[in-house]
């Protein structure tokens, strides 16, 4: 059977109120957004290893394969991250600032697209979803991290736009389009990080049958719109496994399965993991607009509030839905971090406008102060998190500490070498933002491994003299043996932190 397709609400405001309170909004997206934006260092791990992959792109030439090093992949996400790093450093020169900015960029993109979408959800007040998310803790917070999550929140937000033009048309509005551009951000969002970057098609699939019915559940995937899909999501996947055969399964293997049933990446894999991981951000990341979400949720624990929506087509089941869905799996998967809850702020902001329409109003003093003094205390924290330095995870610091004990010598490469078999320890252990700061390649190498001693002299005559920050746990006379055998001479140098500094050539 099908059903109608479902209404959009009524929309009557003032054009010239709703244009200027939506500037205002941005307004404060951009202050937010861009304040403070390249005053801290790289934080390792995640920050670092994104920085460092953009880095060896450039250097390289190579943009099919993300790497570490000359010498070492990195294909644990695809190369989206990478390409808009690499790209804002190739422009705006090889800093944390640059690094950072296609970020605050994404941020704002997103608030266009919560306005658009906040036209069908508060069409009296359309800036007000934009407002909320430009003001929320934890978006604020985010703006101001390298990670995949900034880029893939806009790329399921183009998809999501698309869908709800699709589903809730305004009036002589061509929809046409509207499936191709839902498939185009999950195309874009399939490029920044895989499979998860489809999770919100579950919740378009499953409201689409349960308002509208099969066949208007089948006309989501336009041929176009698939299209598109294939020859933008799948274009880097192919190149990609034509030259690395062995990439199907690594992905499928690690990246799917291993992320999602087990705990080979330890990020809160236990029964309570989703509590420690989650609870955080929407009890504590939700401020200061936590009135309007306390409602939504009341009603959405309501019987009845779920038979209207549904018979309605309302676009807040689709937000619900939308939500819960990825939600719930995000608690299922063994692999979770806060991170990941972040384009689930998209549907927050748009359920927490729809509950705060009825009283908010920044024409009130009230109101308007309010949400300045609340600016003002996000802007103080910012720049305390940006002047504040942690040295133990702070790629800037170290970079500083490590030039003090290279003083006055010549070396072309950084070789951190630690006592371990564990992939992941030691890409979690290396400090690969440095090599934004020192300008050199960096090499993480595992000493238990087969075959670690030939690596640091593979790297050493590929570079020339370089830099070898040794584990304090790895023997000296192994080390010197193993550097003997290759006719490596090895100088110490000093201590860096737990580790032994040499300077290594032929």
């Amino acid at each position: 059977m099908t059903r109608e397709r479902p209404a959009i609400p009524d929309a009557t405001l003032s054009a010239g109120r709703a244009e200027r309170s939506w500037w205002w909004a941005m307004l404060l997206g951009v202050v937010l957004a861009l304040a403070f934006q390249g005053t801290r260092g790289l934080w390792s791990p995640d920050e670092g290893r994104y920085v460092d992959a953009a880095l060896q792109m450039l250097d390289s030439g190579n943009y099919v394969a993300p790497a570490y090093s000359p010498d070492m992949l990195n294909l644990s996400k695809p190369p989206m991250t990478y390409w808009v790093i690499a790209g804002s450093l190739k422009v705006l020169g090889r800093n944390t600032w640059a690094a950072r900015l296609p970020y605050a960029l994404a941020h704002l993109a997103t608030l266009a697209l919560l306005f658009a979408m906040g036209r069908r959800v508060t069409p009296k007040k359309p800036w007000l979803a934009p407002l909320i998310y430009a003001t929320t803790l934890f978006t604020v917070l985010t703006t101001n991290i390298i990670s995949t999550d900034v880029l893939l929140t806009l790329a399921e937000g183009v998809a999501a736009w698309g869908f709800v033009i699709h589903m809730w048309p305004a009036e002589h509005e061509r929809r046409s389009w509207a499936r191709v551009v839902m498939w185009l951000g999950f195309a874009l969002a399939f490029l920044t990080k895989g499979p998860p970057g489809l999770l919100p098609l579950l919740p378009m699939v499953l409201f689409t049958a349960m308002c509208c019915g099969r066949r208007a559940t089948a006309s989501l995937f336009h041929p176009l719109g698939l299209l598109a899909f294939v020859v933008v999501g799948f274009s880097w996947y192919a190149m990609a496994m034509v030259r690395y055969p062995w990439l199907a399964h690594y992905f499928l293997h690690d990246e799917v399965y291993g992320r999602i049933f087990t705990n080979m990446y330890k990020r809160h894999a236990g029964p309570a993991g989703w509590i420690i991981a989650f609870a955080p951000v929407l009890f504590i990341g939700t401020f200061p607009w936590w009135k309007g979400l306390v409602e939504i949720t009341r009603e959405a624990f309501a019987r009845s509030s779920w038979r209207a929506w549904r018979a309605s087509g309302s676009i807040e089941l689709f937000l619900l839905l939308w939500f819960a869905v990825p939600f719930v799996v995000f608690c299922l998967a063994k692999s979770r971090l806060p991170l990941y809850l972040l384009p689930l702020f998209i549907p927050l902001s748009l359920l927490a406008a729809s509950r705060t329409a009825a009283w908010f109003d920044p024409a009130r003093p009230s109101h308007r102060w309010l949400v300045i003094a609340w600016v003002a205390v996000l802007l103080v924290a910012k720049a305390v998190g940006a002047y504040v330095e942690v040295a133990r995870v702070d790629n800037r610091v170290m970079s500083r500490e490590i030039a003090s004990i290279a003083s006055g010598l010549d070396y072309r490469s950084l070789i951190f070498v630690h006592m371990t078999t564990d992939v992941y320890a030691m890409e979690e252990q290396t400090p690969w933002g440095v090599r934004l700061y020192l300008d050199r390649p960096v090499y993480g190498i595992r000493w238990q491994e087969d075959g670690a001693a030939q690596q640091i002299c593979g790297a050493v005559a590929k570079q020339g003299r370089s830099l070898l920050l040794v584990d304090r746990e790895i023997p000296a006379a192994d080390l010197a043996a193993a550097m003997n055998r290759c006719k490596l001479h090895v100088q110490p140098i000093g201590t860096w932190r737990k580790d032994v500094a040499f300077l290594a050539g032929a």
